[in-house]
């Protein structure tokens, strides 16, 4: 039987920043390219040192479009094929656009479910459930090996069924399964999106005035809590002009909310708007401006409005006027660490000047420890990889077989 590597380059002892080979006759798969969470957003040069990159017959999977799994794509290679879902690549794009940069790279699109061959490696990608768009967990065979890599995923989502479904009929005889481990050791929430509408539509029926909501554009299944929320009571969802492009983006790959539904306005901000023209978007623009309101308008009607917010957005309602009232709620539909940072401080102050109810409604887009618990043990691994995590060496009970490795560590297979 032939030789195969692993390494983890990055990723056995933090969240994020995943860059994984596995390597085999003489070709090289790279699992994500991610650039570390905790990297100052000018940082370059945050390749790991151990993978190499001088290295031939070298493709890179990437499981799902957030940073901390694609970040670093531009540097490596331009000559390492680069293999993702079509929805990841436009995401991926989008996202460079909106910091005035371009990604230089050609992408091969897979197909979930159907295996593709990248040298002597047999790749098949399955959806998963995550709250990036576009999420998939990765089978590879090669050489008499099977390695199942579960990117990230969670069970309460609004796409939960696809995980379900793998654990009712799991690959057979995986052999190493590489698992991330985000929430092992904490409580966070992990409430189903079902839920969290339920509590977005009493919040939204008991607040006399506007509901301000924080939340990421490419949470694509907090978008449609909302809009489904806003539906039942009378509500009109108000996104900014890129949560508007994400979900334009996105329109062939599912029925999604669309910028010209009823019941949704797009904010146009003269900052965001600059921006987009700058870039010369201004058909664009003028296309959203059609389904569109000023935030002066905001200030009017405030019982109709459900409004998207963050800290550049609020800087904008302020220059228009519109600040938060005891008349109205705020909710932080994110990760509460983002909170503490001086932007979600800045955020919090601007609602508590105003007197505005907080009523943080929130899941994570990650596995609960009991879901990884259940996950590892429907998969039945002979081994199991752990990455993507801080608490694995602390809290190991009640999963497969345990093989701890560390960055740049290599682990024949």
């Amino acid at each position: 039987m032939s030789a195969v590597t692993l390494t983890v380059h990055r990723s056995t002892q933090e969240i994020g920043g995943n860059c994984i080979e596995l390597a085999a006759q003489g070709h090289r798969l790279i699992l994500d390219v991610g650039r570390p969470l905790d990297a100052p957003s000018d940082a370059t040069g945050l390749i790991p040192a151990t993978l190499d990159l001088t290295a031939p017959d070298t493709s890179v999977l990437i499981s799902h479009p957030h940073q901390d799994h694609y970040g670093l794509l531009e540097e490596t290679p331009a000559t390492w094929p680069v293999y993702s879902g079509a929805a990841t690549e436009r995401l991926i794009r989008l996202t460079a656009a909106i910091f005035g940069k371009r990604v230089e790279r050609t992408f091969t699109h897979w197909t979930p479910g159907e295996a593709t061959s990248i040298g002597p490696f047999r790749v098949v990608p399955w959806l998963t459930d995550h709250s990036a768009f576009d999420a998939h967990m990765l089978q590879i065979e090669v050489a008499g090996r099977r390695i199942l890599y579960s990117g990230d995923f969670r069970r309460h989502g609004r796409k939960a069924t696809l995980v379900q479904r793998m654990m009712n009929q799991p690959p057979e005889g995986i052999d190493v399964l590489l698992m991330e481990g985000t929430n092992l050791g904490t409580n966070k929430p992990s409430r189903t999106e079902a839920a969290l509408e339920v509590e977005f539509i009493e919040l939204f029926r008991t607040t006399p005035g506007r509901v301000f909501v924080a939340w990421s554009a490419q949470n694509v299944d907090r978008t449609v809590t909302l809009y489904r929320a806003a539906l039942q009571t009378g509500r009109t969802l108000v996104v900014d002009l890129y949560t508007a492009e994400v979900m334009r983006a996105l329109s062939d790959f599912g029925r999604l909310p669309q910028p010209d539904w009823s019941r949704i306005k797009v904010v146009v901000t003269s900052s965001l708007a600059r921006m987009y023209r700058r870039r010369g978007d201004d058909a664009f623009v003028d296309q959203m401006v059609g389904n569109g309101i000023s935030a002066r308008k905001l200030a009017q009607d405030c019982a109709k409005w459900v409004i998207m917010v963050r800290p550049s957005l609020a800087r904008d309602y302020g220059r228009a006027g519109v600040t938060p009232t005891p008349e109205d709620a705020w909710s932080y539909s994110q990760w509460s660490g983002y909170l503490k940072a001086a932007d979600g401080q800045a955020l919090q102050a601007w609602f508590d000047d105003g007197g505005a109810r907080a009523c943080h409604i929130h899941t994570s887009g990650h596995a609960s420890p009991a879901d990884l618990r259940a996950f590892a043990s429907a998969v039945s691994p002979k081994a199991l990889v752990p990455i993507h995590g801080v608490a694995w060496d602390d809290d190991q009970e009640g999963f497969p077989p345990i093989v701890r490795v560390r960055d740049g560590e290599p682990l024949a297979l």
